[in-house]
């Protein structure tokens, strides 16, 4: 039998992580996740700087990994966490820009997007993809019990975070209220793999009908200013 060496991402060994895992996009999140909430967190993983981590929330083991900016690095990640580490549930920890007003709490009901990941990773021809309910429902009744109050509505994964002036604009449905880069393609890896997912983001930007920026969490504050969602993703994690 071959010896399980990690992969070309992530050099955890077999049982680093729980079967539960928060993501956020920014490893020094995680990093921030490990160091301010869990206990005897250790560092499992740090290839290309995705820091992965591994400790306990209120006596339950729950871990924290980064997974980068896009479908693509969230494809990546978590594909390989559910694959081959036994990795049942994801949690996509997040920002987003909305019409909402900054620190605004999403959890997000379905995640649309113009990509072609789920069509060529899986041949996947709907344009959006959904969440775990039970995933969903257990995030509300850890808002719920938290005292916080949470908005559920659609997201959009977009491609692109700059784009030109001039460029036509890619419509997306009016249902959406928060735009992000990744839950299109976490949620389509756990439909495949007959795992759970679910995005709950904090809003960092708010805009106006037309995209312009009206309002916003400074860059500085980002990495610790979402702690109540956090907190919600690991009352979560602990209630599964």
């Amino acid at each position: 039998m071959t010896q399980f060496n990690g992969t070309p991402h992530n050099s955890a060994k077999l049982g680093d992580f729980a079967k539960t895992v928060l993501m956020p996009g920014d490893p020094l999140r995680a990093k921030h996740i490990a160091e301010t909430f869990l206990e005897n967190a250790r560092e499992v993983n740090r290839i290309r700087g995705m820091l992965a981590y591994t400790g306990t929330y209120k006596g339950k083991e729950v871990s924290v990994m980064g997974h980068g900016m896009g479908i693509p690095s969230v494809g990546i990640y978590s594909y390989e966490l559910y694959k081959f580490y036994g990795v049942e549930n994801i949690i996509r920890i997040g920002s987003c820009g909305s019409k909402l007003p900054p620190y605004t709490v999403i959890v997000g009901s379905k995640g649309y997007s113009h990509s072609s990941y789920a069509k060529v990773a899986f041949g996947y021809e709907e344009n959006f993809m959904l969440p775990s309910p039970a995933l969903n429902d257990a995030l509300i009744a850890s808002a719920e019990k938290l005292g916080k109050t949470v908005h559920v509505g659609p997201l959009s994964s977009g491609d692109n975070f700059y784009i030109a002036p001039e460029a036509p604009k890619l419509s997306f449905p009016e249902e959406v209220i928060g735009l992000e880069m990744e839950s299109f393609g976490l949620f389509a890896n756990a439909r495949y793999l007959g795992k759970n997912a679910a995005c709950i983001v904090t809003v960092s930007d708010s805009h106006d009908d037309d995209g312009n920026e009206t309002d916003a969490i400074s860059p500085e504050a980002r990495q610790t200013a979402m702690n109540d969602m956090i907190r919600i993703a690991l009352e979560t994690a602990i209630s599964l």
